[in-house]
């Protein structure tokens, strides 16, 4: 009998059946002789240095890395040598990032910079006011400091004429965050967005797309960027629940699940508004960011459009329970995918060969749907999990552990089994005299980065008895 393992099942203290994703492991939709899917190990975080603080931001800008860690910009080579350019200021919140022919702007502490190869600078004009975000689009760099839109002048990007600025009326919410998608603006506010297209002119060069209008907005500046040529954004309509929304000419779709929805739904007011959404795409996977205070969702549109359901899986650099994911700012560069810790300052890259983050040990999860034989009692004579083994790391045998849930709120005692050595490529993962059921029962599988495993199929040997 086959379990499915791409997705689990659980119940909460109210009367509800919920989704249990998979933690550290990653669901992909292929159709291996085994199995329609499985689970692959989540990359790991290596490190190659560390910087001067907490990282808040990065960018490819001229075919090199920029980043600001702490208070400082920061170039790193492709060697993973690190030269701080300057001070931007610190807020403890994530900047922005954007760049014109000839100069990188970073939006941080709520004031703009120019970097232009050799000297950073700090615009200073008294009617730029406070930033929140910036881009830069046909000439202009645009900021909002939440009640306007503001362009800097188009002979001068340290100058800004208060004339000049433009607004985002439709609804009388705030300006959180700026973006620009096929050229065009999208003043995201919190509870609508609205689309701007350049029309020149003496004064606000922009003017409203009225038919382009999104009926829902963002809960914050940085819980929205591009995605699948949209705008991806948490947020909601007035008197809505908050979930992740894609958006683009005036029409959304939901891509979070009720499971997502009710993760979202338990944060305070100050955590949603601190959210951080970004997007990476690398070889065949494009894949969403939802970071959250004590783990990151993600979002695999490619496996999404496969299964035709949203496909979701949790990453956290926990050993035990959930704690914040260590990974953050993913950018393509020097022919790697480069990322930093928001927490201690270290940078690095990812690496599928192995799953530990910055050099520790996390736990990965995942559990099955519930087994059911029709409200009849049962034997689990045999549980098997089909398996790539023998991946390991050289001088390491991992084990791995299972229990089961009858109520699906409480377990049982896990039960280890060794995982194999480096080499052990036909190593079978096998439990056997696993109990019984009375009803129903939910398996729940665990392990850490030693186990650098992939699992295809789990078979369960049970027998039916007739009471």
């Amino acid at each position: 009998m086959q379990i499915p393992i791409l997705n689990g099942i659980y119940t909460d203290s109210e009367p509800d059946f919920r989704i249990s994703y998979p933690v550290n492991l990653v669901p992909v939709s292929l159709s291996n002789g085994i199995s329609a899917g499985y689970l692959r190990p989540g990359e790991g975080l290596v490190e190659e240095g560390t910087g001067p603080g907490a990282d808040r931001g990065a960018i490819n800008w001229n075919n090199k890395l920029y980043r600001v860690m702490g208070s400082k910009l920061v170039y790193i080579s492709a060697t993973g040598v690190l030269t701080v350019i300057g001070d931007v200021g610190n807020d403890g919140k994530p900047v922005t990032f954007d760049y014109s022919f000839d100069r990188l702007a970073i939006a941080s502490n709520e004031n703009l910079f120019y970097y232009d190869g050799t000297t950073l600078s700090q615009v200073t004009d008294p009617d730029l006011g406070t930033v929140l975000d910036v881009v830069w689009v046909d000439g202009y760099f645009m900021t909002t400091d939440g009640e306007f839109i503001v362009v800097t002048d188009l002979s001068d990007p340290f100058a800004v004429n208060p004339l000049k600025y433009g607004s985002s009326e439709v609804d009388p919410d705030p300006v959180v965050a700026v973006l620009k998608l096929r050229n065009e603006i999208y003043a995201i506010n919190r509870h609508t967005i609205e689309v701007f297209d350049n029309v020149g002119g003496s004064l606000f060069p922009f003017a409203r797309i009225d038919g382009a209008q999104i009926q829902k907005g963002c809960v914050g500046t940085h819980a929205c960027c591009e995605f699948l040529e949209s705008i991806a954004f948490v947020g909601s309509a007035r008197n809505e629940q908050p979930g992740v929304y894609l958006g683009a000419s005036s029409q959304t779709v939901k891509i979070s699940t009720s499971e997502i929805d009710t993760l979202l739904s338990d944060l305070t007011d100050v955590q949603m508004s601190a959210i951080v959404l970004e997007s990476r795409k690398d070889k065949n996977a494009q894949t969403l960011y939802l970071h959250l205070p004590d783990r990151t969702l993600a979002y695999d549109a490619f496996a999404s459009q496969v299964t035709g359901s949203p496909v979701w899986y949790v990453l956290t650099s926990a050993i035990n329970g959930f704690s914040q994911y260590r990974g953050r700012h993913f950018v393509w560069v020097y022919g790697k995918q480069v990322c930093a810790d928001p927490t201690t300052g270290k940078y690095g890259h990812v690496d599928d060969t192995v799953s530990t983050h910055w050099g520790t040990k996390v736990r990965w999860e995942f559990g099955t749907t519930i087994i059911y034989n029709e409200g009849r009692h049962a034997i689990f004579h045999e549980l098997e999990l089909v398996a790539l083994t023998g991946r390991i790391a050289e001088g390491i045998t991992p084990t791995i552990s299972t229990s089961y849930s009858l109520d699906g709120v409480t377990y049982s005692d896990s039960r280890s089994i060794q995982a194999g050595t480096t080499g052990q490529r036909q190593k079978r993962l096998v439990w056997r005299r696993q109990g019984s059921m009375d009803n129903w029962r939910i398996q729940r599988f665990s392990g850490d980065s030693d186990a650098h495993i992939a699992f295809a199929r789990l078979e369960v040997q049970l027998e039916g008895l007739n009471y």
